[in-house]
């Protein structure tokens, strides 16, 4: 794995626009999976797993299954489950120590479909290979590298401080062949936990990390008690990993003060969490340092199993706001980030389709931007802007400096101030405009820009409505 990587300031290509989640495999596939690989990933857990035909797959855990009943009260039954589980749906072999965490594949799953759909839709070129990830306390599975070397051609840095998980997550590298593709890494409790200096490594795309959830001893104890212990099946967790200090919020705390200095060096910044409290604290402390560009989403798994995963960027691409406001929690509907899609309009249809699209793409390629592209079959485009080039103010900046002899050339530029989507979306009855925010830090210009677009829209044909989406938290 070659740790030199391009510099963190490098500025994003411009041609194209961001892709939806895309990449290979070389797990052995189930026959019945769909033709697209990415697909097949994303549906993978979709439904309940069927454990007595999975029995069937799997001798050794078909000795602890009971017709379609699994124990998860029992640590052979839910490590029989994981193993049988990775081995047909990923073709990964894995050891686990019985005194170590075993983990539920499917929510670990989640977690790498979440980051590869942050990653996807915050570039304008879809990027597969050469992606490089920092899993921060991997455990003896390994299993985040492990699932991401498996469904995507990345590589992997997996640090620990416990020598027993180290051993095993090594050996479970090596099991499945993937010592080119992940770096196992001792720290020590001190260290920072993002070791890209000593690593002698410029940038990496991400880092992860499932924290241990409690803050002390007594505090996992009395969880349990109260039956609020996650997960809910067996835990065959060590201390090391279920307790620390300040719990989740203190460790995603200190990736967040390390994450101050690195800022750009890490493209995103991400943890998993257990506690829907944890994720308004890691939200207020972002917001208390100015991180506006974040992500929060959850993951379901069941009826019993629920976590968050919260994200954070200091570069300018914005994820979808799908993956950016995953939640539908009412008690996390302040902590959300601003919205950064929007329909601005509806038109009747009463006229040519194409000779709106037109008008709106035509209006739009008058603004003097640094980059515009337009897919006249899709009906959609991808722009750059400097500035906020579409108001008044902007056009009397251009006059005065063309009167005393300056020019503006906007397309040399490399840091857009806003980066934009425009779609039209053909129905029945009407025509709806929207947008959607790229890139950029000010939540104002996704507003402004709105407003263009709606003027714009309004020019081409009959009005049947303006939506009021201004970007709030």
């Amino acid at each position: 794995m070659d740790g030199k990587r391009k510099q963190p300031h490098d500025e994003p290509e411009t041609t194209g626009e961001p892709h939806e989640a895309r990449g290979s495999s070389g797990a052995k596939m189930q026959s019945h999976e769909p033709s697209d690989p990415e697909r097949r990933w994303n549906e993978l857990y979709a439904e309940p797993v069927d454990f007595k035909e999975l029995s069937l797959r799997d001798a050794a855990f078909a000795a602890v299954v009971k017709g379609r009943d699994v124990n998860f009260n029992d640590p052979k039954a839910v490590q029989a489950l994981t193993k049988a589980l990775l081995k047909r749906d990923f073709g990964l072999c894995l050891e686990t120590p019985d005194d170590r965490l075993c983990p539920p594949v499917a929510n670990r799953h989640n977690y790498i479909l979440w980051l590869k759909k942050l990653l996807d839709s915050t570039c304008y070129e879809p990027r597969s290979a050469g992606v490089l990830g920092l899993d921060i306390g991997t455990g003896a599975s390994c299993i985040y590298p492990l699932l991401g070397c498996t469904q995507r051609p990345w590589s992997f840095i997996a640090t620990d401080i416990d020598p027993k998980s180290l051993e095993f997550a090594e050996r479970n590298v090596k099991r499945n062949g993937l010592e080119a593709k992940i770096k196992v890494v001792p720290r020590q409790p001190t260290d920072k936990l993002i070791p890209l200096d000593d690593l002698g490594i410029d940038a990496i795309d991400f880092c992860m990390t499932n924290p241990p959830f409690y803050t002390s001893d007594e505090q996992m104890r009395k969880s349990a008690e109260a039956k609020d212990r996650p997960p809910s099946t067996a835990c065959t967790g060590a201390a090391v990993e279920m307790v620390t200090t300040g719990g989740e919020v203190g460790f995603v705390k200190r990736i967040i003060e390390e994450s101050l200095e690195m800022k750009h060096r890490v493209g995103w910044y991400t943890s998993m969490v257990g506690f829907l409290a944890s994720v308004i604290a890691i939200v207020e402390e972002l917001r208390t340092h100015g991180i506006h560009n974040y992500a929060v989403t959850e993951f379901v798994q069941g009826n019993k199993t629920r976590r968050w995963a919260v994200g954070w960027s200091f570069r300018t691409m914005r994820p979808a706001q799908a993956i950016a406001r995953g939640s539908a929690s009412a008690t996390l509907r302040a902590y959300l980030p601003p919205v950064s899609e929007a329909d601005v309009a509806r038109l009747e249809l009463g006229g040519s389709i194409s000779k709106t699209a037109n008008g709106i793409r035509d209006a739009i390629g008058e603004l003097d931007l640094m980059h515009w592209v337009w897919d006249q079959q899709k009906m959609q485009g991808t722009g750059r802007a400097a500035d906020n080039v579409w108001n008044r103010a902007w056009r009397r900046k251009k006059k005065k400096m063309e009167m005393d002899g300056e020019t503006i050339d906007v397309r040399e530029r490399q840091d857009a101030a806003f980066g934009f989507e425009v779609w039209i979306r053909v129905g029945k009855h009407e025509m709806v405009v929207g947008c959607r925010w790229l890139e950029g830090h000010d939540a104002k210009l996704f507003e402004s820009f709105q407003g263009f677009l709606t003027s714009a829209a309004k020019a081409q044909g009959s009005l049947l409505k303006v939506h009021n989406n201004k970007p709030k938290c």
